[in-house]
């Protein structure tokens, strides 16, 4: 798993880690746009395609964690949980975060993401912060498309959703499919 360093730089600086799940194949512009200039890229899984992670890696170092859907032979090394250290902060990384099968405050996990629900949702429960970027792929039903980006620095962890497109859309104007793997 790739440690993140902090660029040298005068002062302490964030880290800052894009996060996206539920690509399901699909990378719009939109999030390419959004997790541009981030240190680490989270995918916390149902991928849909190695493509996926493939231009991710253009962008930034990449952690990713196989989803159900991932089940082609491009998928099977891929873990399904990982926990890596972040700016000094560990974190967890679970497709569907009723799988995680470890007690993250016992084991000094911060920070538990995962995906798998396609709701993109923020929450703490005591010190440990809950991140679900929701679907960055196909919209699901009415659930937005997001991703989210996490900043990770000595004063603690911030976490915001980002919305990517409106409300009602259906595509955007460069939206294209990953092709499909060959197993």
């Amino acid at each position: 798993m790739p440690r993140v360093s902090r660029r040298a730089r005068s002062g302490p600086r964030a880290t800052i880690v894009g996060i996206v799940s539920d690509t399901h194949g699909l990378l719009r512009p939109e999030a390419l746009a959004a997790l541009a200039g981030v240190d680490l890229i989270v995918h916390a899984g149902d991928i849909g395609s190695p493509a996926v992670l493939e231009r991710l890696r253009e962008l930034a170092p990449v952690v990713a964690v196989r989803g159900n859907n991932d089940r082609e032979r491009w998928a099977a090394p891929l873990p399904e949980v990982v926990v890596t250290d972040v700016g000094g902060v560990r974190l967890c990384v679970v497709h569907d975060l009723k799988e995680l099968r470890r007690d993250p405050a016992r084991e000094g996990i911060r920070v538990v993401i995962s995906g798998h629900s396609h709701q993109p949702s923020i929450a703490r429960r005591e010190r440990l912060l809950l991140l679900n970027p929701g679907s960055a792929g196909p919209r699901r039903f009415t659930l937005p498309v997001t991703v989210a980006r996490l900043r990770v620095a000595a004063s603690g962890v911030r976490a915001e959703i980002v919305h990517l497109v409106p409300v009602g859309a259906q595509r955007s104007a460069g939206e294209t499919r990953a092709p499909s793997p060959q197993t």
